[in-house]
């Protein structure tokens, strides 16, 4: 079985940004943030990323597979052949029993498996009875959910067709409207994101003693990476020379964007047996900045204003907004406006690392609430912050999910004011399990919840201003904010 942790997409909302903003950026709404083991027990997963907006989303498998990016020709090619222009060494440190270890795990991948429609329906059941969470309908409970079972398996399926049916009407009788079936097809649909810019999919394993490799869980066929000699299952060692080591994939797939053709060398080790090899790989995709930033003046000219707008949150946009923020810093702003309207959020850990940009060490970041405790987490700054100035962060209804973690994040902690409208409301968390046939389901199973402890979904963020204050205002508002704090 699969598992893919995401936020809720939402709500066919078009961005508007203004006229005088520069070219539109790439929409990158692809993290494929995964982990991958031999257990059966999906039960026993660990979330790795969640992500936000439209079509965002991570996976995680539980069970083995051996898929990632599916095109319409190459589903987990072959390995190619090593790249005339890489350095090869052929160091080995994989003992025998590791490499005896890796050569079961690919007999299991490739083995056969056969799964009654029965037996498809009662995994659906299962994967609700242990993870759904309702979010406020209370149409769920377990004595009713258990009828639910006895009722559905009390006659035989004598169809796939039908056992995909009882699943959709058994997930529509939850009254959430993000809790689904999907279609083999359409759960395929959910790999087809690259986020690397160079054509592969990483996926996060950890180590017997607590480590975490990073290994290429899928390629697509001919992309840079396939056509440079990167192969699936390689564990990624470095890039660009910098060792990679205690990284999430997340991070890395940051650290593999750039400009379309450039190169970035990516060192692997093939297997847990292969040898140790630099690969060059040149990029074939775009990655846009949402980032649009200038330095401007306060209306009484006394002071400079660093006036920066995020589009969405993609694999640039934090070290993008980090740049624009020393950038303007340096320039001599003592202000800072952060513009979220109309941002409909993108990858939520990305928007996690904003946030952390500006709170001090040990703030909280956000909070995550679900039935299964891996879902039950709080998440705080790890670092300084890169700016202590005021900052004014604008708001309105199109400011969703990722944005909102920042808006809040920002707020309630007193380092910004929110200016603009109520945003729209959205802190809800789904994952997408694949079940044995290649169909799936989209449950929900969390939500987000502020460091001041609300809850975003369906209620949204109030902000401080309607219209945009003085900054004198700004600074008062934010030293009786900590105050209030500190009691």
């Amino acid at each position: 079985m699969r598992v893919s942790a995401l936020s809720s997409s939402l709500p066919t909302l078009p961005p508007s940004p203004s006229p005088s903003e520069t070219r539109k950026p790439q929409i990158l709404f692809n993290n494929f943030t995964t982990t991958h083991g031999i257990s059966a027990d999906w039960a026993k997963k660990s979330l790795i990323g969640a992500l936000s907006g439209a079509l965002s989303f991570g996976i995680l498998f539980s069970s083995p597979c051996s898929i990632a990016f599916q095109s319409p020709t190459v589903q987990s090619p072959p390995p190619p052949p090593p790249s005339t222009s890489s350095s090869l060494s052929t160091t080995h440190d994989a003992s025998p029993e590791l490499c005896r270890e890796d050569e079961r795990l690919v007999k299991a991948e490739t083995g056969p498996e056969v799964v009654t429609n029965e037996g498809i329906v009662e995994e659906a059941w299962e994967i609700v009875n242990d993870s759904f969470l309702d979010t406020g309908r209370h149409r769920w409970s377990p004595q009713t959910w258990k009828r639910k079972k006895e009722d559905i398996l009390t006659t035989s399926i004598p169809t796939r067709s039908k056992a995909h049916d009882i699943i959709k009407r058994m997930l529509a009788s939850l009254g959430d409207p993000y809790t689904r079936f999907l279609s083999p097809e359409e759960f395929t649909k959910m790999a087809r994101y690259d986020m690397s810019g160079i054509g592969l999919n990483l996926r996060e394993v950890l180590e017997d003693d607590g480590g975490v490799k990073l290994k290429v869980l899928g390629l697509l066929l001919d992309g840079p990476a396939h056509s440079a000699g990167v192969r699936q299952g390689d564990e990624v060692l470095a890039v660009n020379e910098v060792d990679v080591r205690g990284k999430s994939a997340f991070e890395v797939s940051s650290l593999l964007q750039g400009p379309n053709e450039t190169f970035v060398t990516i060192k692997v080790k093939h297997g847990n047996c292969g040898p140790i090899q630099s690969i060059a790989v040149q990029r074939q995709l775009v990655a846009r900045s949402p980032v649009f930033y200038r330095l401007e003046q306060s209306e009484n000219g006394n002071a400079s204003v660093g006036y920066m707008r995020l589009k969405e949150f993609n694999a640039l946009a934090r070290k993008d907004l980090a740049t624009a923020m020393k950038r303007l810093q340096d320039m001599g702003a003592s202000y800072f406006v952060l513009d979220l309207r109309d941002n409909l959020g993108g990858l939520v850990q990305a928007g996690i690392e904003i946030a952390k940009l500006f709170l001090k060490e040990g703030e909280t970041v956000i909070y995550t609430v679900g039935k299964d405790l891996q879902y039950q987490n709080t998440t705080v700054a790890d670092a300084a912050p890169l700016v202590t100035a005021p900052v004014i962060v604008l708001v309105n209804n199109k400011t969703a999910s990722a944005s909102e973690i920042v808006a809040s994040s920002l707020h309630d902690n007193c380092r910004a004011v929110l200016v603009g409208e109520r945003t729209f409301g959205k802190g809800l968390i789904q994952s997408v399990f694949e079940l044995h046939d290649g169909s799936g389901v989209v449950v929900t199973v969390g939500k987000y919840v502020t460091p001041n402890h609300r809850d975003i979904n369906g209620n949204g963020i109030e902000p401080d201003y309607r219209n945009f204050p003085a900054w004198s205002d700004v600074r008062q508002h934010l030293s009786q904010c900590s105050k209030l704090q500190q009691g």
